[in-house]
């Protein structure tokens, strides 16, 4: 085998020769200490690369123009994974290749199901876990409902269709009465302040938009509307009130008994649908309770008024996730990337994971590959800086579940070597406000140092793993191989970008700065075997000055043993 040729220089942003070392790595290699391997072998190297040549330029288009399509990927996603559990995946065997191909958060939609079929499907993700001869930290999240506006059932039965054609009139009612007598004249719907919240002229679509009406007319307990936009219309049929800010319950009587019936099976966090503000956040906290004080809360923003007021909901909620259907429907479809971005760099400034959801690989429902555009859409979410990208149907019900997991996997991969990381780490630290706290100052000093001394890892030793949230703030190249010995903490750690959770159950050992060093060398140990740390590979580890949370302040360098 080979080994490529130091060449200085590097300027030349079309160079794609494979055996081009970057000036900066050949400055790594030269600072190696005495008896390390000094000379990378081709295929060692290439394992590392992620894009290195473009790393080091000073600007934005430099960067992207230098981007080399044979580059190879990190071996590690550091993006996480989210999979909606259905039909087509919940059962153990599928489940456990999903988790294998790269699953590290189980999305079960409490929209469809009982509890006993979530019970079942719980069950079997934590069957599949335990298939596994190591730890594998693999979350579960509940996904709330929401305050849905529904239609009623049609007078012909649940499974019949009626068709409203363009310049129909027909109206809207809160009448009970009409509930299970809904016609081509006299629609029923369940939200009965309707009539005080639209004006003429105001739109309402009923079935994620396929049907779409003009407000004309309301009253004490109706609406007279003309349909712009006709087609078929079932039974319990979505409504969707475009840019009004309606009154419904952050929490329904049903969100609050999924909720509870989460606490008492020990999920990891909370999709929290429909949120339109901060109070519906703090609501879900107080149900939760002390039983659930531990669960993350991640705000789905999909109205108008959820964007409007993103700040304060970021401020209140562990997380803010990007659901782009309903989203899509509330606000003009041409601007839903516009709030894509504009809610995920937000989260990025303020050290909150963000997650982009809906119809990214929609097209793998049915056919075994995506569509160049929906892999294109997965690689700009996370290029905007996304935490998590999330399937739906994909896995729930499509036919090709594992498929899905293993190309999103790929696209993620490729996407974060091409995150333009010099600038961005820049920028974050430029945003950050001072003075900040022993911590928080230690993390933007690791991220640094980490970049510096081109480590292979980060480890970070945590309990409550505040530590090593506040490092994939800043988002380093290498992934933070993050050890806890709390395993929902190692769970929920997949919501944040570059963390790699280990959760360490051995014993602890009655001297604490040798229990410190068995979870570093477990550390170590775990990068060895995934060939991403290699002899004598610089590695930043991270430590509290004393046992128990809160008393992070320590960084150093060591170099991994052969």
């Amino acid at each position: 085998m080979s080994s490529p040729t130091l060449r200085s220089g590097g300027g030349s942003s079309g160079n794609l020769d494979p055996h081009y070392i970057p000036y900066s790595v050949q400055r790594r290699i030269a600072s190696f200490p005495s008896g390390s391997r000094l000379v990378l072998e081709t295929e060692d190297y290439l394992l590392q690369e992620a894009q290195q040549q473009a790393a080091d330029l000073v600007t934005h288009l430099e960067h992207i123009a230098a981007l080399d399509i044979d580059s190879p990927p990190h071996l590690l996603r550091k993006s996480g994974l989210i999979c909606t559990i259905g039909p087509a995946s919940r059962n153990v065997s599928m489940l456990h290749e999903m988790m294998k191909a790269g699953m590290n958060i189980a999305r079960l939609n409490f929209s469809h199901g009982t509890y006993e079929y979530h019970l079942e499907t719980i069950g079997n993700v934590r069957a599949a876990v335990a298939q596994f001869t190591d730890s594998r930290p693999v979350a579960i999240a509940l996904d709330t409902k929401g305050p849905e506006i529904r239609t009623g059932l049609l007078e012909e039965g649940p499974n019949a269709t009626i068709m409203l054609e363009r310049h129909d009139r027909v109206r809207i009612s809160t009448n009970i009465e009409h509930s299970e007598m809904c016609s081509k004249e006299i629609i029923y719907v369940d939200y009965k302040n309707i009539s005080r919240v639209v004006r003429p002229g105001d739109k309402i679509f009923i079935d994620d938009g396929l049907i779409s009406l003009k407000v004309e007319e309301t009253g004490a307990d109706y609406v007279d509307c003309d349909v712009s936009n006709g087609g078929l219309l079932g039974s319990k049929k979505g409504v969707n009130l475009p840019g009004i800010e309606v009154d419904l319950p952050a929490v329904s009587t049903r969100d609050k008994a999924d909720l509870l019936f989460g606490v008492e099976q020990g999920i990891d966090m909370v999709f929290a649908s429909f949120i339109r503000n901060a109070d519906g956040v703090k609501t879900i906290r107080s149900i939760l309770g002390d039983e659930g004080r531990n669960i993350k809360i991640i705000a789905k923003i999909e109205n108008h008024e959820g964007v409007y007021k993103i700040n304060e909901i970021i401020d209140e909620a562990d997380g803010i996730m990007v659901a782009r259907g309903d989203l899509g429907i509330e606000i003009p479809p041409e601007k839903v990337f516009l709030a894509q971005k504009m809610i995920i760099a937000r989260c990025n400034s303020a050290g909150k994971p963000a997650i982009c959801a809906t119809q990214m690989l929609e097209s793998m429902v049915s056919n075994p590959r995506p569509t160049r555009a929906e892999g294109s859409d997965v690689a700009n979410a996370i290029l905007d800086g996304a935490d998590c990208v999330m399937l739906s149907g994909e896995t729930a019900k499509g036919k090709y579940p594992l498929e899905a997991v293993m190309i999103m996997h790929d696209i993620c991969k490729e996407a974060e070597a091409a995150v333009f990381q010099k600038q961005l780490f820049e920028e974050l630290r430029e945003l950050t406000p001072v003075p900040t706290d022993p911590a928080h100052t230690i993390a933007i000093a690791t991220v640094e140092a980490s970049i510096k001394a081109q480590a292979a890892a980060i480890i970070c030793i945590t309990t409550t793993g505040r530590s090593a949230y506040l490092i994939s703030q800043y988002r380093p190249r290498c992934p933070i191989l993050t050890i806890t010995r709390s395993g929902q903490v190692a769970r929920q750690a997949h919501l944040y970008r570059g963390i790699f959770p280990i959760h360490y159950t051995k014993e602890r050992d009655p001297d604490w700065p040798t229990d410190v060093d068995n979870r570093v060398k477990a550390c170590i140990e775990s990068g060895k075997q995934r060939a991403f740390i290699k002899a004598s590979d610089p590695v930043m580890v991270v430590t509290g000055w004393r046992k128990g949370a809160g008393f992070t302040n320590t960084m150093r360098i060591i170099f991994a043993d052969d």
